[in-house]
């Protein structure tokens, strides 16, 4: 079995509070506050982002855009 192409990331928890950096990622991702949903390419660029905000974030792979 394959990677699935894309990525469903959905922000659970607000940025307000958190460094910059993390803020920027969470921007960079396309979320704009707690509840947003978002689909990306499953690359090691947007897996590095979700990973540096994982604990902000639900991700699950999908093979839907």
């Amino acid at each position: 079995m394959s990677a699935k192409p894309f990525l469903k990331v959905r922000q659970t928890v607000s940025t307000i509070g958190r460094s910059f950096e993390q803020e920027k990622v969470v921007r960079g991702l396309g979320l704009r506050g707690p509840g947003s949903e978002v689909v990306v390419a499953n690359t090691p660029s947007f897996r590095g982002m979700v990973k540096k905000v994982m604990h902000l974030l639900q991700v699950e792979e999908t093979d839907k855009k």
